[in-house]
């Protein structure tokens, strides 16, 4: 007689995710991140490098603790751990941040008491690296759409020159 134990699929994710964590002094690895204590190689110390998941770079390098005997480092525990992931996040969420600000550029210009929005967007592509610089009425109307060099410069003069030019691509 054959007996099967069945599992459920959240059985099953919850197997997976538990066989993902690993709690060593010097490696834990859980929601996502991995920390992982290293040499430091600039000095005689140690420091704690952390990993999201799928990462082959580290999104955050920092100091870590000795140990009591001044020689080893000390182990990593939870409370260590959630900080670490907090602060690598934070890290991580202030990059993609700097990152949406530099590839999307927006501005607001009165011109004949007109308010129009200009915006420059950086689209990211191997063969054909571009921006588009598009204008708008505070309603959303598009006014118009061009591309661009992916290192136009958008200002208030360029965005003013732009439409004196009445939308003509910038030289």
């Amino acid at each position: 007689m054959n007996i099967h134990a069945s599992t459920t699929d959240s059985e099953s994710e919850d197997s997976a995710q538990e066989a993902d964590v690993i709690h060593e002094p010097r490696l834990w690895a859980q929601k996502g991140w991995t920390a992982r204590v290293v040499k430091n190689e600039d000095d005689d110390g140690w420091a704690v490098e952390m990993t999201p998941d799928g990462q082959a770079e580290p999104a955050l390098i920092g100091p870590w603790t000795m140990g009591r005997d001044k020689k080893n480092p000390k182990p990593l525990d939870i409370n260590a751990f959630n900080t670490l992931v907090k602060t690598a996040s934070e890290v991580v969420r202030r990059h993609e941040q700097h990152l949406e600000a530099t590839m999307h550029k927006k501005l607001t210009i009165t011109k004949n008491n007109q308010q129009i929005i200009v915006a420059l967007d950086i689209v990211l592509d191997e063969d054909d690296p571009h921006a588009l610089l598009s204008a708008s009425d505070l309603d959303g109307t598009e006014l118009a759409q061009i591309k661009v060099k992916p290192d136009f410069k958008l200002n208030s003069t360029s965005a003013h020159a732009w439409i004196d030019n009445e939308y003509a691509k910038p030289k």
